[in-house]
């Protein structure tokens, strides 16, 4: 299930406040400014930053070529 667009629409990163990429098919939120991904566990954003993995560099390079691919949506856009 896809998140509400409400509250993609107030959801940023808890560390930077900036925005962030969903991936709906990966349960996921994405900041690309700290490489920071953020899991979607049952439809419930887990925006804690120690909960929060960092990905590497190739990871990143993946999911900024599938947001561009797909027309990502990010928050606060």
């Amino acid at each position: 299930m896809a998140l509400d667009p409400k509250l993609l629409e107030i959801l940023a990163c808890p560390e930077d406040k900036g925005s962030l990429l969903y991936f709906e098919s990966e349960h996921a939120l994405y900041n690309p400014r700290l490489q920071r991904r953020y899991e979607i566990r049952d439809d419930i954003p887990v925006m804690l930053i120690d909960e929060a993995t960092t990905v590497d560099d190739a990871e990143h390079e993946r999911l900024l070529a599938k947001a561009e691919a797909e027309g990502t949506p990010s928050t606060l856009s």
